[in-house]
């Protein structure tokens, strides 16, 4: 059971597009709603294309970034309430967050579609040679 569990987990890391569709067709079957179900996908496969971003890092170039990913993550965290703060004069955690998050979806998968590029260009380019 740990193996079919471990199985799906690290499938669904190494292709989180593959997880977002799942999350998102869930989630529509649950809430009839498309737009919050995409809200959901989103949230949820965030996660999914950080780690996907570590492991294409690692598999690439051999060395773990985690350290900077994480510290990019926290400078868009500060960065986010920071501005928040100067537009609204106060911080809402959850508006800060929900931002922050949503805005990590996008510079996560865009990192994750670069590497992919990357990968395949470098796994080409070493065969052939």
């Amino acid at each position: 059971m740990a193996g079919i569990f471990s199985s799906i987990l690290a499938t669904l890391i190494t292709v989180p597009i593959l997880g977002y569709l799942i999350i998102f067709v869930i989630s529509k079957q649950i809430t009839k709603q498309h737009k919050k179900s995409v809200h959901i996908a989103l949230d949820v496969s965030t996660l999914l294309f950080v780690f996907s971003v570590h492991y294409l890092i690692v598999t690439i170039w051999g060395k773990s970034f985690m350290w900077l990913i994480l510290l990019l993550m926290i400078a868009i965290a500060i960065i986010f309430a920071f501005i928040h703060w100067k537009v609204k004069d106060e911080l809402h955690f959850t508006s800060v967050f929900r931002g922050f998050w949503r805005f990590n979806f996008l510079i996560f998968s865009s990192a994750y579609l670069v590497l992919v590029i990357i990968g395949l260009y470098q796994s080409i380019t070493n065969s052939l040679s």
